[in-house]
């Protein structure tokens, strides 16, 4: 599972970041309704990984 995770984590990070790169309405503070999501789900899958290691290394 941890490998997968982070799998999907990288792989939504590399998303975004391609994404960024064409997309001349992305900001720091406001996405476009294309990005909106890839962005969402990088930071959702981001939360989780960083959940996970902390938990594994019980820290907080």
């Amino acid at each position: 599972m941890a490998a997968d995770l982070y799998t999907r984590y990288m792989a939504a990070s590399h998303a975004w970041r391609a994404h960024l790169k064409r997309c001349t309405t992305c900001t720091a503070e406001e996405r476009c309704p294309d990005g909106a999501p890839l962005w969402e789900r990088f930071t959702r899958l981001q939360d989780a990984y960083l959940t996970q290691l902390r938990n594994k290394r019980g820290t907080s």
